[in-house]
């Protein structure tokens, strides 16, 4: 079992910043991905970031230049730094955490949720 808890998320103009981070707990060890996902009202939840494990890093080509993630790998947290906000930025953003159990079966984990709304 792994615990997800996101924060940071707020109103902000577009144009501005916010830093997201999402603090773990439990079988962290086991985490091989951590993602942030984002859902805008009335659309499918959709992934912003992923980070492995090994530091690899993608972005979506729309936050891409504007978005970074990043991880403190001994403090089990990972941030998304969010800079030139736009409107269509506002949306739910979960935190997630993927991995495989010692059978390769694989399993996942969801923060709440934190709101971000960009104003224009």
């Amino acid at each position: 079992q792994v615990q997800l808890v996101e924060s940071g998320g707020g109103l902000v103009q577009a144009g501005g910043s916010l830093r997201l981070s999402c603090a773990a707990s439990g079988n962290t060890f086991s985490i091989n991905v951590w993602g942030w996902y984002r859902q805008p009202p009335g659309e499918e939840r959709e992934l912003v970031a992923a980070i492995t494990a090994g530091g690899n890093v993608d972005y979506a080509d729309s936050v891409k230049g504007r978005f970074t993630i990043s991880r403190d790998a001994a403090r089990n947290v990972v941030y998304l730094q969010m800079n030139s906000l736009k409107p269509e930025d506002t949306a739910v953003y979960y935190c997630n955490a993927a991995g495989r159990t010692s059978d390769w079966a694989p399993w996942q984990f969801w923060g709440h949720g934190t709101q971000v709304t960009v104003s224009s």
